[in-house]
């Protein structure tokens, strides 16, 4: 009788090493390579790859009630946006939309219309090659109902309804991933984990095998993870997140300025390193539940120490990229105007001094 032996096997793919325990078992002259179940991010070809890009926003722009008109009220990033994004190194875009615009009433049938503005935005981009995240944009609410707390009316039923039909529109598409929500908040952290859950299973019993980004509670904040203001640490209760297919990524926001939030109201950052120093905790949770991360939204205002706060986030995650699997900046977009964390090109196609900051980064 041959006996199974365990190996540890180091593969490098695409400057990203993945190590996984496996099983081998030789047949006389066949060796069957068995891998180990792990978290370790995989992609089209088995990983994913390192991650840098953008929030293109516009989609979510506008009032949820109806009639809300496209072109007038909200609208979709375009292909020429993507093209400038993709040529600087980004190869992530994450694509903030409303729940409530593509499905108009519970377990409904999607808005044919705005269905075809997201299929048509996601085909186009990731036929270039592009990795786009899908960001409904809505704080774990539904027409503002928070997601399964009891009385609201919206039940994790329907919420894993509208994700079982996402799923269906694009289990074939490895290169979108699902980003369940975009920053609950004010909602207790246990609830928000039972509708995750909900939603995962629903994805997953779609036949889907695509990456999910997991966000936590209390706007999914790094640098909050292990406190409990809000109610129980997502540190504590986000271990809880439970995916058959063991392919997903913790989210997690973070801005610099002194309550994090990013409108940096007369204020710029806190300090040069504050980047890095609102990551270190969250990035050892990671390391101590052996998790992966995404930081999908992060932004600066234009001025030395800032760009120096956000340099010192960047070169944390580079440092860990054994449990980091990317960033995406927010925010560039058609509509966003003279705001100042954009990093949308200028009217004559210049770049913004912000993209001078993040191009270092995109090497």
């Amino acid at each position: 009788m041959k006996k199974a032996v365990i190996l540890l096997v180091v593969i490098v793919v695409s400057g990203l090493f993945v190590s996984s325990a496996t099983t081998v078992i030789p047949l006389d002259d066949l060796v069957v390579v068995i891998p180990a179940r792990t978290n370790e991010p995989q992609g089209e070809s088995g990983t994913l790859p390192f991650l840098r890009g953008v929030n293109l926003a516009g989609a979510e722009f506008g009032p949820v009630v109806y009639p809300a008109t496209f072109g007038r009220d909200y609208i979709y990033p375009n292909q020429g946006e993507v093209d400038y994004f993709m040529a600087k190194g980004m190869r992530v875009i994450r694509l903030p939309f409303t729940w409530e615009r593509l499905q108009h009433s519970k377990q409904a049938a999607f808005d044919s219309l705005e269905q075809q503005r997201l299929v048509d935005f996601v085909t186009q981009s990731t036929a270039k090659g592009a990795y786009v995240v899908l960001d409904p944009h809505n704080y774990a609410r539904y027409y503002d109902q928070v997601i399964g707390l009891e009385g609201s009316g919206v039940d994790n039923a329907d919420f894993a309804d509208f994700w079982s039909r996402l799923a269906r529109l694009f289990k074939n598409n490895p290169r979108v991933i699902f980003g369940l929500m975009n920053e609950p908040h004010d909602m207790p952290t246990e609830v928000w984990l039972s509708a995750a859950n909900s939603a995962i299973a629903a994805i997953r019993a779609e036949g889907a095998n695509n990456w999910i980004f997991v966000p936590g509670n209390a706007y999914t904040g790094a640098f909050t993870w292990s406190q409990d203001w809000y109610g129980t640490p997502n540190a504590q209760v986000m271990r809880g997140v439970r995916d058959p297919a063991e392919r997903f990524v913790i989210e997690v926001h973070q801005y610099f300025d002194s309550n994090g939030s990013g409108r940096y109201q007369g204020e710029g950052c806190v300090s040069d390193s504050v980047g890095q120093d609102r990551l270190i905790e969250f990035t050892a949770w990671l390391k101590q539940h052996k998790m992966k991360g995404f930081l999908g939204e992060f932004g600066i205002v234009n001025t030395p120490r800032c760009i120096n706060a956000m340099s010192s986030a960047l070169d944390h995650i580079d440092d860990n990229t054994d449990v980091w699997v990317g960033w995406a900046y927010w925010a560039a977009g058609p509509w966003w105007g003279d705001y100042p964390l954009s990093i949308e090109p200028r009217n004559d196609g210049s770049d913004s001094p912000l993209m001078d900051a993040l191009e270092p980064y995109l090497q």
